[in-house]
């Protein structure tokens, strides 16, 4: 039987990754919305937007593979949660620092 200390341990780090799962969503509805409007405005602004967005979410989604078959992103399932949330996190927050003018 695990120890309470244990326990309480885990029950923190899910906490952890609920809270970065929360923030990467709040981040994430900026950027849509950002660049929604960017998308609607149409022209050579908005096809150079839709082509970075995939550009960079094909980029983003193959430096993680290559974490987590490097064994990089940790070996308890919370330490792979948090630090994918925390990977994809950091290029929400560049995109909407980037699309608000920040």
């Amino acid at each position: 039987m695990r120890s309470s200390k244990k326990r309480v341990m885990n029950s923190k780090s899910w906490i952890e990754v609920g809270m970065a799962g929360w923030m990467l969503g709040m981040e994430t509805a900026q950027v849509i919305t950002l660049r929604m409007m960017k998308l609607a405005a149409g022209g050579k602004v908005a096809k150079a937007e839709a082509k970075r967005m995939v550009a960079e979410k094909i980029k983003a989604n193959s430096n993680l593979a290559v974490r987590a078959l490097s064994g990089g992103l940790g070996s308890t399932p919370q330490d792979v949660a948090k630090k994918t949330a925390n990977h994809y996190r950091r290029k929400v927050r560049a995109n909407r620092k980037r699309l608000s003018g920040g």
